[in-house]
Parts: C-alpha cells; structure tokens; sequence
C-alpha cells in the first residue's frame, strides 16, 4: 500500500510541475529555446501523469449556478473574417452543417437542430486560460463520443480534429485531441452558455469544450471535425494553430 501511495504522490507532483511550465507560456521566458525544450518534456511528462493519475474519465470540478462568474471574457477572435461564416451568422446559422469527417464510415452533416436532437450533457466548469485569467461558465451541448460513433469511426483513427472558421494571417485556425478526451464524458460541442445560445465572440454556433484542458485548445467556430491517423502531416504537424504559431503544448492537460 504504501508503494502504491508513494507512486501516485510522485505522479501528483509530476503533473503540476508540468501544468505549471505550460502556464507559463506567456511568460518572457517563453521567448527562449532552452525553455521551449523544457515545456516540451514536462508536456510528456503531464500528458503521462494524468493518464496514469487520473484516469481515462476522472471529471473536472464542476460547480452550481451560483458560481457563474459575473464576467466571462472573450478569448481569441470575436469574429473570423471569413465571408461564408459570417453569412452563416447573418442568417443564425439557419444553414450551417457541422461536418463530421475523415476516418469514419458514415459521414455526418448536421444541423443545430439535430444537434439539439442528440443526448445533452450540461455542466458548470472553469475556464482556465493560458494568459493568466479564468471564469465560470455553464456550458450546453451534445457530447462529442456518441457523435463519433454515430459517424462509424474508423479503428485507424487516433486524433479528432476541430477545423474552425476562424484564421489568423491566412493561417486556418485548427486544434486536436487525442480518443481518451475525446470520448471523455465532459467533452462536449457546446451550442448553449449560460442557458443562452453561445454567442458569436464566444464561439458560435459551435465550440468544443474539453474540460480537462487549458482553454485555448477549446476551439471555437467549429465547422468541421475529422478523425485523422496522424498530425504531423497537417498544416504545421504540431495539432494546433497555437502550437504551430507558437509552440504551445499540443497536451495543455490541468
């Protein structure tokens, strides 16, 4: 027993030393390669420590309504500049289709009303940013696993990938998961904040949220998802806008 206590206490510390480097991100230390080679071992190293600490479907805290933040900020763009998606906002996204593509055998393209037809999970998490903020949010939506098997997906996938409308410098704005989060119970593609529709500077019409994660791998806009075999052979091979751009962690694991 006391093997088994003192090995889960090693893997404890494992993982916030690892969370910790990756919120430091935004740090001036982030400018240096020498510490961009750290983030990048303790990124294994937490990606390993929850894996074997916390397990496939630990959940994140989850709070009640009276926790709701007064405030909760708007991260990353407000508004893609993509004429096609803001078309699909003049209209509320009457006839925008979420794609559900890639390595699956029946591919999907669904509606916010057959979103809204699919088993809803709602929960009440924190959002934890890697700029140094975070908020509590209620969050509503289909949860993402049952849509992947409804998709049939393919035994050669091993990541799920968020295309989004969004883009930075002509940049197409993308972020990836692995199956454990994907199919994890919390993660969800949120069509409703707060018991409102999620609004556009929040994400709209759709934005993936997977608790267990700093929020900027919680892609907003989402338009397409695609289950892949592999990454390093998409845009910048690294699983993220961020992560390509700026050598974010690919596994922001809290």
């Amino acid at each position: 027993m006391s093997d088994l206590f003192d090995r889960r206490g090693l893997m404890r510390g494992l993982a916030l030393t690892a969370g910790g480097l990756t919120l430091a991100g935004c740090d001036k230390l982030n400018g240096q390669p020498q510490f961009r080679e750290l983030l990048k071992g303790a990124e294994q190293l937490n990606y390993k420590a929850q894996r074997v600490v916390a397990g496939r479907d630990a959940l994140a805290r989850e709070y009640s309504r009276l926790d709701l933040s007064p405030v909760f900020r708007v991260n990353g763009n407000a508004m893609p500049a993509s004429p096609a998606y803001q078309q699909h906002a003049a209209s509320n996204f009457a006839d925008w289709r979420l794609v559900i593509d890639g390595l699956v055998a029946r591919p999907l393209q669904l509606s916010l009303a057959q979103l809204a037809q699919a088993p809803q999970r709602a929960q009440i998490t924190m959002h934890n940013c890697v700029e140094g903020w975070s908020a509590i949010g209620g969050w509503q939506g289909p949860q993402l696993g049952p849509l992947l098997r409804a998709a049939g997906l393919s035994t050669r996938a091993n990541f799920i990938v968020f295309h989004c409308a969004d883009d930075s410098g002509g940049a197409p704005y993308y972020e990836s998961i692995d199956l454990v989060d994907a199919f994890h119970p919390q993660t969800i593609l949120a069509t409703h904040m707060n018991g409102e529709r999620v609004s556009i500077p929040h994400g709209a019409p759709v934005r993936l949220r997977v608790e267990r994660q700093l929020g900027y791998k919680h892609a907003k806009f989402v338009m397409r998802i695609e289950a892949r075999e592999r990454l390093d052979d998409l845009y910048g091979g690294k699983g993220g806008f961020w992560e390509d751009r700026a050598d974010y962690a690919w596994y922001a694991g809290i």
